[in-house]
């Protein structure tokens, strides 16, 4: 049952492929023709041989026909190839761009639960090296793989027609060699999708170590990355060597099946010519086929392991087109919304960690442009919160409502657009301020962003660097400090204009002087809409509406900061009276 699964994902896949070629097919077919008049034009050329062999006993002008044939016949094959390459060339260049715009269309439609759980560097490594596999299978070994085909029927067809006792002869030992063939196949297609899990694998260390350069080295973890590194593109060479033995074992059998056969035919052959009057030139155009033949299928093991290898790597790709996306298309509803905020009898927990209860029972309300906060411990659900308010997840029980209706009724796009969050963790793109400030909303005028910046309180730093607003951050912004990250991160929110504004520890990783400048910025974002802050620091919830306690994912208690401070027992005057201490 298992094999028969496997059949069907691959001819899946290859149906799926097949998609991308569609739109060419006209180019693709007339490369197909090509490909099939360079085949049979190697075909004539056994024939011709032995036609010029059997000439030189009659006369000379009968051989320098034959050479003008030769000629001519080169002359036609030089022609198709370079047509058949450049058709194929094109169809695949065209038709594997469409496919990396696909999968990655695809990819970044996704939802939030699918990255929590898969490797940037695996997803990386399906786009870059699956594709790129898959781009040297359909502009040459594919056409190859075809041609041999082609040599292989119509030789053997030719051979017949010279001697089918010969023939019969020769193709004894082809049953064993397609036997092995299929078998070697099997094990050689297991390797190569082993090889590129695990060069995918070793692609992600890569990536994660020198996305996080400044934790390894300060650290000083070098030594360790490169053992890890070490470790797993060993364990892709042990892999790829005993996939290299299994091709080996194939390509050293075909040869000796292949050699064997040629001395057999030659051996055979001239005692046809003493026995049965075959002509020299039979005998010779008979023996050329027989090497044409041989090395044909000599030169399909390894064409088709390729063939396999790109199926194995077309299946993992393919694979992520099979998941479901968030539908993310644009809301007609451009009007704003309220910002009011309700949940109701919330609980949730990971699909992965369905023992683990994050949110119990959660509710509460917030009105539009109320400012509320939500302190607790680390792990008490805080940042899950705000996870379910941009719906990145669905809640287990309960509902959420915004503006009184359900978050599920909502168009995603619209719902998002609606919401604006500043995180702890600033990222910023690695081009220049205008463009990561401009992110919030695209299209922006240069005034716009400017005012933007103004109100995030970034606007004077910006204007001191060189190239202004076309500065370059670095990747993920490290050309710049921690508040100016934080800044350019509020200008791209206050862009934005949010209803709701979510404030994720926005904070929390800067010194005093930084925390000032944010903290401006912040105030100005606040302004006439609905925040909720996520706070480990008292100081900055003081001003809130209204506060929530979070512990062990229910709200334990909830007021102002006056009325939990005169809770003598209480969870928050707990938490305030040892930061007052630590401070």
């Amino acid at each position: 049952m298992k094999k028969d699964k496997k059949r069907k994902i691959s001819f899946n896949s290859l149906k799926k492929l097949y998609k991308y070629i569609h739109p060419y097919k006209t180019s693709f077919y007339i490369g197909l023709v090509f490909l099939l008049l360079t085949g049979f034009a190697s075909l004539i050329f056994p024939k011709l041989v032995g036609d010029l062999v059997d000439g030189s006993s009659s006369s000379p002008d009968k051989i320098d026909q034959i050479a003008i044939y030769l000629f001519i016949l080169f002359t036609a094959q030089a022609i198709f190839s370079y047509f058949r390459i450049v058709l194929f060339v094109g169809v695949a260049e065209k038709a594997l761009s469409k496919l990396r715009q696909d999968t990655f269309n695809h990819l970044i439609r996704l939802p939030i639960s699918f990255f929590s759980n898969s490797k940037v560097g695996e997803l990386n490594s399906r786009i870059s090296a699956d594709i790129t596999l898959l781009q040297e299978t359909f502009t040459t070994t594919f056409a190859e793989f075809i041609r041999q085909i082609i040599i292989i029927i119509g030789g053997i067809a030719f051979l017949s027609y010279i001697s089918i006792k010969l023939t019969l002869f020769m193709l004894a030992v082809f049953p064993v060699i397609i036997i092995l063939a299929v078998i070697f196949g099997r094990k050689i297609k297991g390797y190569s999708k082993k090889v590129q899990k695990e060069i995918a694998q070793s692609n992600n260390i890569v990536e994660e170590a020198l996305q996080g350069i400044r934790i390894v080295k300060s650290f000083t973890n070098e030594a360790f990355e490169n053992l890890k590194y070490k470790n797993k593109t060993d364990e892709v060479a042990k892999t790829a060597i005993i996939g290299g033995k299994y091709r080996g074992a194939f390509a050293s059998f075909i040869i000796l099946c292949v050699f064997g056969s040629i001395i057999s035919v030659i051996w055979f052959g001239t005692k046809q010519v003493h026995s049965e009057g075959l002509k020299m030139g039979e005998l010779f155009s008979f023996v050329l086929y027989t090497v044409f033949i041989g090395a044909s299928v000599g030169g399909m093991a390894d064409l088709y392991s390729k063939i396999q290898k790109a199926i194995g790597a077309s299946e993992d790709l393919l694979e992520i087109h099979e998941l479901s996306g968030e539908d993310i298309s644009e809301s007609e509803n451009k009007t704003k919304l309220e910002g009011v905020l309700e949940f109701k009898e919330v609980s949730f927990n990971y699909e992965e960690r369905t023992n683990n209860q994050v949110l119990n029972n959660i509710n509460f309300d917030v009105k539009k442009s109320e400012n509320i906060a939500i302190v607790g411990p680390s792990g008490a659900g805080k940042s899950t919160i705000t996870s379910l308010i941009l719906h990145f997840h669905e809640v287990t029980e309960g509902k959420i409502l915004i503006d009184g209706k359900n978050i599920n009724d909502y168009n995603i796009n619209y719902l998002r657009h609606n919401i604006g969050i500043v995180p702890q963790d600033t990222f910023l793109f690695g081009g220049t301020i205008k463009e990561n400030i401009e992110y919030g909303k695209i299209g922006s005028s240069k005034d716009e962003i400017i005012e933007a910046s103004k109100k995030a309180n970034a606007h004077s730093f910006i204007k001191e660097f060189e190239d202004g607003y076309n500065t370059l951050v670095g990747e993920r912004g490290v050309q710049l400090s921690g508040g100016q990250r934080q800044r350019i991160a509020i200008a791209r929110t206050i862009l934005k204009d949010p209803s709701i504004l979510i404030l994720d520890e926005a904070t929390s990783s800067l010194d005093s002087e930084s925390e000032n400048q944010v903290q401006i910025a912040i105030n100005e974002l606040m302004k006439n809409r609905t925040t909720i802050v996520i706070a480990h620091r008292i100081s900055t919830t003081k001003d809130a509406d209204k506060i929530l306690v979070l512990d062990k994912g229910e709200i334990v208690e909830s007021g102002t900061h006056s009325e939990l401070c005169n809770l003598e027992n209480g969870v928050y005057n707990k938490l305030s009276k040892l930061q007052s201490f630590i401070q």
